[in-house]
């Protein structure tokens, strides 16, 4: 069975080809033209054994929003689409992250509804020319996209980079673990027969 997806996101704003494995060995290939950005889509991939390739050309002159917005609806959509109709998948993840001073609890439901609980101070505006207050809106558009339930709690943390970064290694892990194939079960993990 092969749960990978293929999605192009093309708009007046920005133009996004995204590959998605997620059988994969954590290999990335990932130009957002936003460095950071980049740097956390490889934890996501790397601590989520997804193999992903990302390639966006956006409006990156007017800020960097557009283009992270447009990459993480199709992150979403590609999620989405490899996970099918989500038979023998585990279905929940759960990760405790700690990144020196950082501790970041992310849990993932692949519930079919989308839902999202992001708590995280407030930080330091920018990370290189990454827009911080973007974290929380990465997450909301995947989550909107691929129908999932996702909670993530910032436990401690000063360092915005640090906050930032345990938050996609443990969005990574949670993640690797809910779509993992359940070898003890068949068919739809639920007793409503569909996700």
């Amino acid at each position: 069975m092969s749960r990978k997806a293929i999605v192009d996101r093309v708009t007046k704003e920005t133009k996004v080809h995204l590959e998605l494995d997620l059988d994969g060995t954590g290999i990335s290939q990932i130009h957002t033209g936003i460095g950071f950005f980049d740097h956390m889509l490889e934890q996501i991939a790397k601590h989520g054994s997804l193999d992903l390739v990302v390639q966006t050309d956006g409006d990156v002159e007017v800020d960097s929003h557009h283009s992270i917005e447009d990459t993480a609806l199709a992150f979403g959509e590609a999620l989405g689409k490899a996970l099918g109709d989500k038979s023998g998948i585990t279905r929940f993840g759960s990760a405790l992250i700690p990144l020196d001073e950082a501790l970041a609890q992310v849990v993932v439901d692949l519930s079919g509804r989308p839902y999202c609980v992001h708590e995280e101070p407030n930080m330091v505006e920018l990370i290189g020319t990454y827009d911080t207050t973007m974290t929380k809106h990465v997450f909301e558009s995947i989550v909107a996209e691929a129908k999932i339930c996702l909670h993530i709690r910032l436990l401690s943390g000063r360092n915005s980079h640090h906050i930032v970064e345990a938050q996609c290694k443990g969005f990574g892990r949670a993640l690797k673990q809910a779509v993992a194939l359940d070898s003890r079960s068949s068919g739809i993990p639920s007793t409503k027969g569909s996700l």
